[in-house]
């Protein structure tokens, strides 16, 4: 293996990256810089999180597969999520579940990166995001592109909810109807 900075003629040195720098104390700098950053950049592995994300997906594809087959299975699991939210989450994504299940009985219950989801044909069309999975000032009541929502050009695709008044669970009903219409 060569030794870095390579000397590559006419006071030129190529560095261990390929570029090419004159003069060997700048290319003995660059390359010194290079070696630390590489050492500092290295991997150290998945967070204790992004380890428990992963485990949750894994679940949640298994519990997927299950929902597809059996709908009881499915609303068994979006259930126990909602159950697990924080008691101002918990009663929204309560009467979304209600308003949804109401107004679109197609749609089937199922859990989508450990948010409540409603799918059809196995897609998901709407989801709840609680304000507290991402430690966020609201919650978010959102549709994925399978919704037949288009108006134009623009539309909105998600909603904040800091509360669920009878109006916006009109509304939020309305949209879910369209959404699978």
């Amino acid at each position: 293996m060569p030794e870095f900075p390579k000397h590559t003629g006419g006071g030129w040195y190529e560095l261990s990256n390929g570029d090419k720098l004159q003069g060997k104390d700048n290319a003995l700098e660059a390359e010194a810089a290079l070696n630390t950053t590489s050492k500092d950049e290295k991997s150290k592995g998945f967070t204790a999180e992004e380890r428990a994300a992963m485990k949750e997906r894994a679940k949640e594809l298994k519990a997927e597969e299950r929902a597809n087959k059996d709908r009881a299975a499915g609303e068994r699991d979006v259930l126990a999520k909602i159950a697990e939210m924080p008691e101002a989450d918990r009663a929204m994504a309560e009467r979304l579940h209600a308003i949804i299940t109401a107004s679109a009985s197609g749609l089937s219950p199922k859990t989508w990166y450990g948010m409540p989801a409603y799918a059809k044909d196995g897609k998901v069309v709407c989801f709840f995001q609680s304000a507290d999975k991402f430690k966020s000032r609201y919650a978010t009541f959102g549709f994925n592109d399978t919704a037949n929502l288009d108006d134009g050009a623009m539309w909105p695709t998600s909603f904040a909810l800091k509360e669920l008044t009878a109006a916006d669970a009109a509304k939020i009903g309305a949209l879910v109807k369209k959404a699978v219409g």
